[in-house]
């Protein structure tokens, strides 16, 4: 019964490891942040099915001034700030858009100051690090000092002052003698890497981008910050007066949660990552100085930084200063977290800006996921139940529609794998989508109700049946990367015989007849049940 369909997925033992940007604890994250999360649990997941050992690292950042700033403001101290905020909001996130991390990193474990202390030293002892003045802009939004190229004037409040073009509020003037890293000897060399990794910033605007502002001059890095002005850091290794800016700090974590100074075993064996997945905001500090520090302690760089587009809402970034944040849980809620990932996987071009709305979010459940699969999985299982007991049946010999549904499906998994290799979630997506559609398409031209009332036609009903349940069984398969939960449930009812889901390749779908005939099927609940809004 099994038949094999040109298969091009391998099933190979390598380790695949992503990760997120850590994020600032200033505040609670909003969807902006956990879309991020989500694109890169989508890709771990994937890749797990590949047959891949994955490594999924994300975390938060909880040094510098913003967040001492912020915590001084609710009448507390930044530890206490961190923790809160950690314990009570950022993890939580993580359960609620089900993310399945195989860590999480904040700065301000002890594993990770040892190791920024060792990781300073050796650039400090290798001449990478001298100390020096300097005077500039500087936005305690962005943890960065500004060109003028990178403020706008300011409205409203701030109007006849220049402020940074991110958080639209006025930079601070700042004259400090701190220790500076060598950036600018590293530009050749970043010129180069780039050239010889065509693809290792993503997408190809973002790499144009960056090229252009190495071109154009780098400037050495100040990578600390006087005691005099504020203590929430790291120290300096060799100067107690000083502590580490906390963007030199937080970079380092994607090695120091992997061995960094401590196992060098777990580092080899993970490091390089595979990609860095960052909004575009903060791709110059993942594809300039990062590679730069990785190049001066005689490190490989990642194999990939991508940079993907802002959330926008009312035509701006997502932001909570801005009061346009919203939380992930006012979503999922709602709508649940499988159509969360979904909608944001699917609804937006990774690596471009998308904007947000209730109105696409709502008609785009109902339309693609209620109506769409769930409601064929829903009526594919109840047509098992009622004319065969819920039992598989041997099914006949395959036509030529049904020959296309097996071809479709091996096509739609050899694309989609194809699109996440490139970092196209939506693409990915819309490829299985087709599979979805054609069942659909299938099942109404076939109208296996209308064979049911005819006994001649029963093993024409069988193959019907077993071609519809068998596609099920392949977007069970391929969307459980992205919709855990509900292809959960899917499972559950009509592949539990074929072991745990999480367990399933990608190749099992350019199979077709996996699935045994005489098995039963369980029941199963709309995976996507009508959402009743409030007016």
């Amino acid at each position: 019964m099994h038949c094999r369909l040109k298969p091009k997925i391998s099933t190979v033992s390598k380790s695949f490891y992503v990760t997120t940007p850590i994020f600032y604890v200033n505040d609670a994250p909003h969807i902006g942040h956990a879309y991020t999360e989500v694109a890169c649990d989508v890709l771990a997941r994937w890749h797990r099915q590949r047959g891949e050992e994955t490594f999924l690292l994300t975390g938060t950042d909880e040094h510098g001034e913003k967040v001492l700033r912020t915590a001084l403001g609710n009448q507390t101290d930044p530890k206490s700030w961190t923790d809160k905020l950690v314990t009570e909001s950022w993890l939580p996130l993580l359960k609620t858009i089900d993310i399945d991390n195989q860590d999480f990193i904040r700065t301000t474990e002890p594993r990770h100051e040892v190791a920024v202390q060792k990781f300073l030293q050796k650039l400090f002892d290798d001449d990478y690090i001298y100390q020096g003045s300097f005077e500039g802009n500087y936005c305690v939004g962005c943890e960065e000092y500004k060109n003028d190229g990178d403020l706008i004037d300011g409205a409203d409040t701030f109007a006849g002052q220049r402020v940074c073009a991110i958080h639209s509020k006025p930079v601070e003037q700042l004259n400090e003698t701190n220790y500076f890293f060598k950036l600018s000897q590293f530009q050749e060399k970043l010129l180069d890497h780039y050239e010889q990794n065509p693809t290792f910033i993503q997408p190809a605007s973002a790499r144009n981008e960056v090229v252009s502002f190495v071109k154009s001059g780098l400037s050495d890095l100040s990578i600390s910050r006087s005691k005099e002005r504020f203590d929430w850091g790291i120290d300096i290794p060799w100067d107690s007066e000083h502590i580490t800016y906390v963007w030199f700090d937080a970079l380092l974590n994607y090695i120091t949660a992997i061995g960094y100074g401590s196992d060098e075993e777990k580092l080899k064996s993970l490091w390089p990552a595979d990609v860095q997945v960052v909004g575009k905001d903060i791709l110059r500090f993942h594809a300039v100085i990062w590679p730069a520090m990785l190049m001066a302690a005689e490190l490989e760089p990642p194999r990939q930084v991508f940079g993907h587009g802002w959330l926008l809402v009312g035509g701006e970034k997502m932001s909570k200063s801005k009061l346009t944040g919203i939380s992930p849980n006012q979503i999922t809620d709602i709508f649940g977290s499988d159509a969360f990932r979904y909608y944001f996987m699917k609804a937006i071009g990774f690596g471009s800006d998308g904007s947000f709305s209730w109105e696409d979010l709502s008609a785009r459940y109902h339309s693609e996921l209620a109506n769409g699969f769930g409601n064929l999985a829903s009526r594919t299982v109840a047509m098992v139940n009622r004319y065969y007991d819920g039992v598989i049946q041997a099914p006949g010999e395959f036509t030529d529609a049904d020959k296309r549904v097996s071809n479709i499906a091996a096509t739609a998994t050899r694309e989609a794998d194809l699109a996440i290799a490139q970092i196209a979630p939506h693409e990915a997506i819309a490829k299985i989508w087709t599979l979805v559609d054609e069942l659909n398409s299938y099942i109404t031209t076939q109208e296996p109700w209308v064979l049911a009332k005819d006994p001649a036609k029963n093993e024409r009903l069988s193959t019907v049946l077993y071609t519809a349940v068998e596609g099920l069984r392949c977007l069970a398969v391929l969307l459980y990367p992205v919709m855990p939960k509900a292809t959960g449930r899917l499972w559950d009812s009509i592949g539990s015989s074929l072991g745990a889901l999480a367990d399933q390749p990608l190749s099992s779908c350019e199979t077709w007849g996996l699935l045994q005939p005489g098995v039963k099927l369980g029941e199963l609940e709309a995976l996507f049940p009508r959402v009743e809004e409030s007016a």
